[in-house]
């Protein structure tokens, strides 16, 4: 089955011009021009993926994304206008996956859906494998994580991760005991050419911190690292 993309985008020349890409590289595209019916179609079609314009008339792309998280894990790659910077930051924190800034190539934009399609049915494909050889099943601290299904637990109860959480953390625990710096993490978990800056590290840190520590002003496990960027601790902190 090819995939759906919800396309919300209200400039009829660009909406037409990513249907038509899109389309010509195999996906079922439907349309959005404004943000209530972004929200409506989300509800009635469940797209495999959203392309989502931040400045959309009636209900901005942020509080689309915002309202799509509170029902969905559908993956969402936002539009922005280049110097956006702002946007892209609070979109971070409202659950984007990815961005793609505006000029922007039509191969660039076409790479970002199938990386971000490719990494979601991989997580599905892991999650209904059968315990095997290669299932992993590490402890750190309060986390117990199961590699191959992308589970994670925390003192016993299953914790909900986005996929980039579930990468951080990921790739924390693998090192645990190690500072890694913010663009060595920015690197391993979203890529080198991700358009971002080091203040996506930051924020997903700060969410993994919300799921895990107990006090998550006063972190025990996720420590940050003055100057540098974040350790996950080896043992118990004090």
């Amino acid at each position: 089955m090819k995939a759906t993309v919800l396309v919300v985008e209200d400039e009829e020349v660009l909406l037409s011009t990513l249907k038509f890409n899109l389309e010509k590289e195999g996906y079922a595209v439907i349309t959005a021009r404004d943000g209530w019916e972004a929200l409506e179609s989300a509800r009635a079609n469940k797209p495999d993926l959203v392309l989502l314009d931040v400045m959309l008339p009636e209900l901005d792309g942020i509080e689309v994304c915002r309202r799509l998280r509170r029902e969905s894990a559908v993956p969402v790659i936002m539009l922005t206008a280049r110097g956006e910077e702002i946007d892209r930051v609070v979109g971070l924190e409202v659950g984007a996956d990815d961005y793609v800034t505006k000029p922007f190539s039509m191969r660039e934009l076409l790479a970002r859906v199938r990386a971000v399609l490719r990494r979601v049915a991989m997580d599905r494909e892991a999650a209904s494998a059968p315990a095997g050889e290669n299932h992993r099943v590490v402890e750190a601290g309060p986390v117990t994580i199961d590699a191959a299904a992308r589970r994670v637990r925390v003192r016993g109860e299953t914790v909900e991760l986005r996929p980039k959480e579930f990468d951080l953390l990921w790739l924390l625990v693998q090192n645990r005991g190690v500072a890694l710096s913010r663009d060595l993490i920015l690197e391993k978990v979203w890529g080198y050419d991700f358009p971002g800056d080091t203040r996506t590290v930051d924020v997903h840190i700060r969410w993994l911190r919300e799921k895990i520590e107990e006090d998550p002003g006063r972190p025990r496990w996720i420590t940050t690292v003055r100057g540098l960027g974040y350790r996950f601790e080896a043992e118990q902190a004090g």
